[in-house]
């Protein structure tokens, strides 16, 4: 039922038919009632939506990481909604309903600066996951002062940490520290490189899957 506030010809308040009249800021709205979806629960709606849950799920941890790493491809969007749309398309791996990330085919940044030259992973110490790489400061664009960029990821427990501006290009090697938590568990390890001021990235490479001493 609608109220008339100011005669006929005044705004209302309230339902008429397919109409909802409203006031907003003294001024009276009309807006008409959105159709109801007939089947709002499509096969094909419940698909796209379960690769949407797997992909955030992996990249929500590294939302801040993302908008260094993705920075670039973030025209018009965030660096986490730039890294949906990479890893929704590449590395998405299985049919519905059971999907889940190839995280070696995953992507944590993506830019035009060269990359990380045979990465390894190790994790001889307790606690603590060792990367090293091979020195390529002489390849076209890439400089000894670049910094690595590190990310490790913990499926299990849905966390990750992530180093930003690390150990140099030419030292050839970075430890991280993770929390007591993830002793047992298998990581997924990514590395990829930035210049000082991280305006510009490498694509990432996948180091390895690691179970945590």
């Amino acid at each position: 039922m609608s109220t008339i506030k100011q005669g006929i010809l005044g705004g209302f308040s309230g339902k008429t038919g397919t109409v909802i009249g409203s006031s907003w800021k003294g001024i009276s709205v009309m807006r008409g009632i959105a159709p109801s979806v007939a089947q709002p629960n499509t096969e094909a709606q419940l698909n796209q939506r379960a690769k949407f849950s797997i992909v955030g799920k992996f990249l929500r941890p590294l939302i801040p990481f993302l908008r260094i790493g993705f920075r670039s491809q973030a025209v018009k969007m965030s660096g986490f909604n730039a890294a949906m749309s990479y890893n929704l398309e590449y590395a998405l791996t299985g049919t519905y309903p059971a999907y889940d990330i190839d995280f070696s085919k995953a992507l944590v940044s993506q830019g035009t600066l060269p990359g990380a030259l045979n990465p390894e992973v190790t994790s001889s110490t307790a606690g603590e996951v060792e990367y090293s790489w091979e020195d390529n400061s002489d390849d076209t664009n890439a400089s000894e002062s670049d910094k690595v960029l590190l990310v490790v990821y913990n499926p299990v427990k849905k966390k990750a940490v992530t180093i930003v501006g690390g150990n140099t290009r030419i030292s050839g090697s970075q430890s991280v520290t993770l929390p007591s938590s993830f002793t047992g568990d298998e990581v997924q390890c990514y590395i990829s490189f930035g210049t000082p001021t991280q305006s510009v990235v490498s694509n990432s490479e996948f180091a390895g899957g690691i179970i945590v001493s």
